[in-house]
């Protein structure tokens, strides 16, 4: 009796991908972990249809292309008559980063590279498992999704009336990020404080994201570059695979971007992020903690805070997944614990 509870309580995938050797590598490396089975697997969204409603899976990991239907009109589909979590595997190109946007706009809980020269379907498999267990969590969400609504902005403040001592925002965020980066940054106004970002993405995906952001802001978006200035009305996203760190010379601001080791297994990594700010800007800084699985950035902001800063968690209900912020609030690394929809109001009050 206690194994067969213990099966039901496995977190139940179903793969769709063309490549019938991706899905017995996927199924082999995914079934080894004792809290994943996989129930099934298919060559097309035809196929997959079926087994989603005979099978109903907990979590559904698509390929991007595949014959018949693409994975993004089929992961529209899903969304609109059997919402679910739905982890994409996109080729890691720089085209990708356009179809990693896509998908997430339309609902999926997560974007994967798919393996390249350099790295593996194992190593891939290690962290699509851990993405697995963290979206799990929000299919007891989908019933309760309401349409969503049209998002007005924040009126413009008057240039003025912001603080001009040199203020830093910085903002860390994993799974769940991208869109909750976008619904703080189009409520911004265009004279903000620079602003730099880290937000967990494979090499590539950063500067479709950044473009993505330009284009929905009144606000400066772009990928950063090593030694860039920080202005006024200006964000930057750190790039894929690459750390970014806060410095300073005289009154001015820039990053710093540069290799390094993965830090609680990220790069680009929050912690980082996070450090550099607590030391170059102190007290003249905001540190805002979103969505995410894992701990990068809690210990960070902590120092943050430590160091004078205004810092921000994004509280559990308005989370995708909540690790991160979890993290710094159990530490005491937040001064104030927000609601995503409440973040920018506080942002604006405070540079008031």
């Amino acid at each position: 009796m206690i194994g067969i509870t213990a099966l039901r309580s496995r977190i139940r995938i179903l793969i769709v991908d063309d490549s019938a050797l991706v899905r017995k590598l996927l199924t082999e490396e995914l079934s080894a972990d004792s809290e994943l089975e996989v129930i099934g697997t298919a060559p097309d969204p035809f196929i997959a249809r079926d087994k989603i409603v005979k099978l109903e899976p907990d979590v559904l990991v698509l390929d991007v292309e595949m014959p018949r239907m693409d994975g993004l009109t089929f992961l529209e589909k899903i969304m609109k008559s059997h919402p679910m979590p739905v982890i994409i595997l996109s080729s890691l190109a720089k085209s990708g980063g356009e179809v990693a946007l896509r998908a997430l706009e339309l609902g999926a809980a997560d974007v994967m590279a798919k393996p390249g020269t350099s790295y593996s379907v194992k190593d891939m498999s290690v962290q699509l498992a851990d993405r697995i267990k963290a979206v799990h969590g929000m299919k007891r969400r989908y019933a309760d999704i309401p349409k969503k609504e049209i998002i007005v902005p924040v009126p413009a403040v008057n240039r003025a009336m912001l603080k001009t001592t040199n203020k830093i925002i910085a903002i860390g965020a994993s799974t769940g990020g991208t869109e909750a980066i976008k619904e703080i940054l189009i409520r911004l106004p265009a004279d903000m404080p620079p602003i730099i970002i880290v937000q967990h993405m494979p090499q590539y995906f950063t500067r479709s994201f950044a473009e993505r952001l330009d284009s929905l802001c009144k606000l400066y978006v772009k990928e950063a570059v090593d030694g860039e200035l920080l202005a006024p009305g200006k964000v930057l996203i750190a790039p894929g695979n690459l750390h970014m760190v806060l410095k300073r010379s005289g009154a001015s601001y820039y990053v710093e971007i540069k290799e390094g080791p993965l830090i609680f297994h990220q790069r680009p990594s929050v912690e980082v992020m996070f450090k550099s700010v607590a030391r170059y800007a102190g007290s003249n800084s905001i540190g805002i903690l979103l969505t995410g699985m894992g701990k990068d950035g809690a210990e960070g902001l902590l120092e943050m805070k430590n160091a004078g800063a205004l810092t921000i968690a994004q509280d559990e209900k308005s989370c995708i997944v909540y690790g991160m912020p979890k993290e710094a609030a159990q530490i005491g690394a937040a001064r104030e614990i927000l609601p995503l929809d409440a973040i920018p109001e506080a942002l604006l009050k405070f540079l008031h």
